[in-house]
């Protein structure tokens, strides 16, 4: 297999980010808020990734657009994506979250074709709908208005941090080619803690996180480290270097981990709806990705080419997802 250490990558990011569902619930229902965890994410991943930022002769290369794309990205990843999914993760469980999380490719190919304007092919429709209504099944099997801190209203919160790591994996692609990925992850930490320690530094300033028991620490621990450091940068380089069919099809790793764990701790069961659902965005992201790389490789997607710039050669679609 072409590129493998690149699949390694996807594969152990998925699996170290499946169990991150579990352990987050057992810790914002039993020990801590969910701002506390938000807060120490950013910590951990600052003084990891900030470092190969200010000391690569890469950072020299970044412009203005750079500095914008990161800026915009860091918004999604920071507020967006590890905000949102602590905060839906309060509410709902681990099994409904990392179904959820599958739902990135579909959303990360809406994006690509708002950026990159491309034909919409039928089957990659089809898959879209598919998906989507798999994700409304969750969301919306309890009632079309999800009740401020019900099941469904985590799902939704989940849904829209799907959503803004799907966009920021779209926007940055450029940077992570030209860049590198540790570099663009040092720039995300360096504005992230600029942008969120106002506002949640006192969450952890008199927290003292040495009283907790021993099993709350390992899980906190794990979530710092193998949950959001070494996954993050796992997923970012396996993005930059393969295509979205393996990083969306790498992505049903989260829902089996989640699920295994959720099950064997007594924190989720799985239900006809689950069952549902899941099997719909499956189906859904299969005919997507797939569906679409066999209608390129026959030359039946064709972008779209503004008037003005006929000229210009197409930019490819972005391989993120």
């Amino acid at each position: 297999m072409k590129n493998t250490h690149y699949h390694y990558d996807l594969i152990f990011a998925n699996l170290f980010f499946g169990a991150n569902f579990s352990f987050y619930v057992s810790l914002i229902r039993n020990y801590l808020d969910f701002e506390q965890i938000f807060m120490l994410q950013v910590l951990a991943g600052a003084v990891f990734f900030i470092p190969f930022a200010i000391f690569s002769r890469y950072s020299y290369r970044i412009t203005w657009r750079d500095l914008r794309n990161i800026l915009i990205v860091t918004l999604l990843i920071i507020y967006g994506w590890l905000y949102m999914l602590l905060w839906g993760s309060s509410y709902t469980t681990p099994i409904d979250a990392s179904v959820i999380a599958t739902l990135g490719p579909a959303f990360t190919l809406i994006a690509d074709h708002i950026i990159h304007p491309h034909q919409y092919i039928r089957m990659r429709i089809f898959g879209i709908c598919c998906a989507l209504i798999g994700a409304g099944i969750l969301i919306f099997g309890e009632g079309f208005i999800p009740i401020h801190g019900s099941r469904a209203y985590g799902n939704l919160l989940v849904l829209v941090a799907v959503v803004a790591i799907a966009v920021n994996t779209v926007i940055i692609k450029p940077q992570l080619e030209r860049l590198g990925t540790l570099v663009v992850m040092g720039w995300y930490y360096i504005i992230g803690l600029a942008i969120s320690t106002p506002f949640f530094w006192r969450y952890i300033d008199h927290t003292a996180f040495q009283r907790l028991p021993l099993s709350a620490q390992g899980e906190l621990a794990y979530i710092l480290i193998l949950g959001t450091v070494l996954p993050m940068y796992l997923l970012y380089r396996g993005a930059e270097k393969l295509t979205s069919v393996h990083t969306a099809l790498y992505r049903y790793i989260q829902p089996l981990t989640a699920g295994i764990l959720a099950l064997w701790r007594g924190q989720a069961h799985f239900d006809m709806t689950n069952i549902i659902a899941t099997g719909l965005i499956f189906v859904g992201v299969i005919v997507v990705v797939v569906g679409y790389r066999y209608t390129l490789r026959h030359g039946l997607a064709q972008p779209i080419r503004p008037t003005a710039t006929a000229a210009t050669p197409p930019k490819p679609e972005s391989p993120a997802g």
